[in-house]
């Protein structure tokens, strides 16, 4: 006899490894981070092949947020959220994005634009539930933007004289959605960057890998966007580097890279170079192609103690009606010294955990997303508004994220079980 009444099911004891599997991503989650990547898209850019009116665009990347936002509220009906600090500063940004757009210096738009940023950050704080530090949405990001090159590429077989127009300079854009030449070099940094250090660390298959790097290099050469390109040399520098102590693949890897690349410079020296300088002459080039004649005269310009801690309210990143182009100095002008404070906390705090996370693939992926985004923030705007580099720090912290810790079901030493307490049956219940 075993001890136990026949016809009774036995009763499980609880074992000391025995802990619920965590819950899987929903496939939904992937569309929302699709549809938070087409609100970035932006409505200006260059001509199109069929012209697309801008009301129409703006519908449908702000119609874009507003499902995102309430299929994320569909799939976490409970709020359950993650602590996040990055999420925290954003939502801490809207302070002087609001304050400053009350006044309607700019118009009613900056109040749209707070709407929308703040529609945004609602989205991550619902998606910040399944941040767990998983590849997940580096898969998510590399296909959207994946997507969106596919547009440029087909508006190119379609139309090249419409994707590679005079006024800018026979730089790619977007013929059949309106992508200017630094977005589509920037989408395609981007994954290329992710889409290598996927293949370093296995994830991925060489001939996946070249599916979507192949395309991206001719298409991010095509664009002649210096800021994206050096933006992906430093990153992926720095990503590997912090593999190269634990993994042979980075540091055969580098190794090849630095050999490659020093004998491409010495042989096509005087091709990069003029691809560099895209006919610019060395003045135009030391003034960056103009941003620095605004951004003398936006700080320049005179401002009330309130504009200069709070800003002008939430614009279209313009000043006297030409680009600013530079993250930090949009951000004064807009969000002021306050938000300009916030951005930067942003920045460090990441680079701060990334720094204290073990070395991992993750953590890699997300040192490149925070370089990239750092160097890019010099010449282009968008960090104090709902934009692409938002969403690539988002992407940062989810990868930083820590695993949230399973509750096991019953707690027990190694060498003991929990013993479960079985009810007396009466006799004429085991007949």
């Amino acid at each position: 006899m075993d001890g136990t009444l026949k016809g009774v099911p036995e009763t499980p004891v609880a074992r000391p490894c025995a802990e619920p599997r965590p819950a899987g991503t929903p496939k939904a989650v992937g569309i929302v981070w699709a549809l938070l990547g087409l609100n970035t898209l932006g409505s200006a850019g260059a001509k199109t092949i069929v012209t697309l009116p801008r009301s129409l665009i703006q519908m449908a990347t702000m119609g874009a947020l507003v499902t995102a936002f309430a299929l994320a509220l569909a799939l976490n009906l409970r709020l359950r959220i993650r602590a996040s600090a990055f999420v925290f500063l954003l939502t801490l940004l809207l302070v002087p994005s609001v304050i400053s757009s009350v006044n309607l210096e700019v118009g009613f738009g900056a109040l749209f634009r707070c709407t929308r940023l703040a529609l945004f950050i609602g989205t991550l704080w619902l998606l910040s539930r399944w941040w767990e530090g998983s590849l997940t949405f580096v898969r998510y990001h590399i296909r959207m933007y994946f997507a969106a090159l596919g547009t440029a590429a087909a508006g190119l077989a379609i139309s090249p004289g419409t994707a590679m127009p005079e006024y800018y300079g026979g730089r790619l854009v977007g013929a059949l959605w309106p992508l200017t030449p630094p977005q589509i070099g920037q989408y395609a940094a981007v994954i290329i960057g992710l889409t290598v250090l996927l293949v370093l660390g296995r994830r991925t298959t060489g001939g996946s890998a070249a599916v979507v790097i192949v395309p991206s290099l001719v298409l991010l050469a095509l664009t002649h966007t210096r800021t994206a390109t050096v933006g992906l040399l430093i990153g992926l520098v720095l990503a590997i580097g912090s593999l190269v102590l634990t993994s042979a693949a980075a540091r055969r890897f580098f190794a090849r890279a630095v050999l490659v690349s020093a004998v491409a410079a010495v042989v096509f020296a005087s091709a990069l170079q003029a691809w560099f300088l895209r006919g610019q002459s060395q003045e135009n080039f030391s003034n960056l192609t103009g941003r620095a004649k605004v951004w003398d005269a936006l700080l320049a310009a005179p401002r009330s103690t309130a504009e200069q801690v709070f800003g002008v309210g939430l614009g279209d990143k313009s000043f006297g009606g030409l680009p600013i182009d530079n993250s930090w100095l949009a951000v004064y002008n807009e969000q002021g010294l306050f938000g300009v404070a916030l951005v930067a906390a942003i920045l460090i705090v990441l680079a701060c955990v990334a720094l204290l996370r073990p070395p991992s693939l993750p953590r890699a992926c997300a040192i490149f997303l925070i370089s990239y985004v750092a160097i890019s923030s010099y010449t282009e705007a968008g960090l104090g508004d709902a934009s692409p580099y938002l969403l690539h720090l988002a992407l940062a912290a989810s990868l930083l994220a820590a695993p949230a810790a399973a509750t096991p079901v019953a707690t027990a030493t190694p060498l003991t079980t929990t013993a479960v307490p079985q009810r007396r049956i009466p006799r004429w219940a085991r007949r």
